[in-house]
């Protein structure tokens, strides 16, 4: 078993099928399997072997996609790093997941802090040029286009994916060689992938829902992708028309955009399959877009930790408002405090077992044990399912954000704030968005005669944190609700937010 055997299959059936159309240019799985043949005999002559971890800080270019499959095939572990990520961010990934080489971009490579990650053998440039960096096409022509993908055991993870769980700062998902092909399989089966579809894929690539149920299941398929760097929308609908788009992958505040706008201009009519994840869809938002087109938006639902695809919405009754029943292999429950099930109506937790559940946390053996407890994945979502077994989000659990689908753990920004000067206490927590789900907020006791300007924090969180994580608004407090034994109460702050919304 090996997830590349994929691309090594299609490149058999049809060597000239496109396999990526990208900007003008077109890449057949013929040519996708023989560079990536050439990549992988070039890691391996760089001396990197089975299991070994090579990095992914790429944004969404044809270079990401190659580098994976070149990765696969010779059995080491891709660990996809957020192309968005500041240097603080890279180095943490880089040196949790102790990478041995480093595939980026000229545009990204400021942000790798080289001297502070000393497991980094090698630094590939895939786009764009700098002295003294080797370009990705060196390192293809020192491979032979021969090399075969390396049989590997089910078992062996083949992806690191980072993040926040349930508790704490970013944790490496595993993901193995069965989690992935048995997922991507899945993903495939119900949203009815062809090898004549073209599918949209303008999600990032880093991320699980565009890494595995886009590529890896257009891939599985054998299918066209069609890639996009990010979702400018006049160039996606006009890429719809030209390239002829048959299925259409966005979350729900893209969906939300697009209801916005002016598309009688446009033709759309090649789409045949509008799908919707990473967030929870609005039921609103997808009465009105079947009303408007004529078809509703599939809703899957899942976790980084479980491949991701766990539930769908659906193959036979769609209901509005749902993220569907549990897939083929799954089972999902709903949980209690005690991790007792509870009767159907009820929220709790929603809890997740199946083939596509990661291995683990990569070397975090207690947040592995204390995620997989009793053999169920625990979400850290909270929901209800119906009679028919049907899965309804209803909150988050704790005080994780989402904001358009990313998560953002507070304790990861609080850590960036209380390292400025004038910071004395600070909350981070978050508050309803119309557009992105939920936005950050954050709340500052400043340090005694010091004087903070909420622009200026805005900044430092920008300057030092991914955009998606910095505030969206800061408040400079006089103190921070607590309770009685002295701890913050965000719930409080997080109430107080709803009620200003609401005017």
């Amino acid at each position: 078993m090996n997830i590349a055997e994929h691309v090594e299959r299609a490149a058999r059936r049809d060597p000239n099928h496109a396999a990526i159309v990208f900007e003008g240019t077109t890449v057949s799985y013929g040519v996708l399997d023989l560079c990536a043949s050439a990549l992988a005999d070039s890691l391996r002559k760089h001396g990197v072997q089975r299991g070994d971890r090579v990095a992914l800080y790429l944004p969404n270019i044809p270079a990401f996609p190659l580098v994976y499959v070149a990765v696969q095939k010779i059995g080491a572990i891709a660990v996809s790093v957020n192309s968005i990520f500041k240097s603080e961010e890279v180095r943490y990934i880089l040196n949790d997941s102790r990478a041995k080489v480093l595939f980026t971009t000229a545009e990204l490579l400021p942000n790798v802090p080289r001297p502070a990650c000393p497991s980094i053998e090698h630094t590939v440039l895939c786009e764009g040029a700098e002295p003294d960096e080797l370009p990705v096409d060196d390192w293809l022509a020192q491979g032979s286009p021969a090399f075969r993908a390396n049989k590997m055991q089910p078992d062996d993870p083949a992806a690191l994916l980072y993040s926040s769980g349930t508790t704490g700062f970013p944790k490496g998902v595993t993901l193995t060689h069965n989690n992935i092909v048995t997922n991507i399989r899945t993903a495939a089966k119900y949203s009815g992938y062809r090898q004549e579809d073209r599918l949209a894929c303008f999600l990032p690539l880093f991320h699980v829902f565009g890494q595995n149920y886009i590529m890896n299941g257009c891939f599985e398929a054998g299918a066209t992708l069609v890639l996009f760097r990010r979702f400018v929308p006049e160039a996606v609908l006009e890429a719809i028309h030209r390239q002829r788009i048959t299925l259409f992958f966005a979350v729900p505040t893209i969906y939300i955009a697009l209801l916005g706008m002016d598309l009688a201009k446009h033709d759309l009519s090649s789409i045949r399959y509008d799908f919707s994840a990473a967030a929870t869809m609005p039921q609103e938002i997808s009465r009105r877009w079947t009303e408007r087109f004529g078809r509703p938006i599939y809703e899957g639902y899942g976790l980084t930790e479980c491949s991701p695809f766990a539930a769908y919405n659906h193959l036979t009754s769609h209901k509005f408002g749902s993220v569907g029943t549990a897939v083929e292999g799954f089972d999902i429950k709903i949980f209690d405090e005690a991790d007792q099930e509870v009767p159907r109506g009820e929220w709790g937790e929603i809890v997740i077992r199946g083939p596509g559940v990661m291995k683990g946390y990569w070397e975090k053996p207690e947040d592995t044990d204390r995620s997989l407890r009793g053999g169920w994945l625990h979400s850290g979502d909270i929901g209800r399912m119906d009679e028919e077994g049907y899965v309804f989000i209803v909150d988050r659990v704790k005080d994780m954000i989402n904001v358009s689908g990313f998560k953002v753990w507070p304790a990861e920004v609080e850590h960036v704030l209380y390292r400025h000067p004038g910071v004395q206490e600070v909350a981070v927590y978050g508050a309803p968005d119309a557009v992105k789900g939920e936005q950050v907020r954050v709340a500052i006791v400043p340090k005694e005669g010091t004087r903070l300007e909420p622009d200026a924090i805005i900044q430092y969180c920008r300057d030092h944190l991914a955009v998606y994580k910095a505030p969206e608004r800061v408040e400079i407090v006089n103190e921070l609700p607590k309770s009685a034994a002295g701890k913050i109460l965000k719930r409080v702050l997080r109430e107080q937010a709803v009620k200003t919304s609401r005017g």
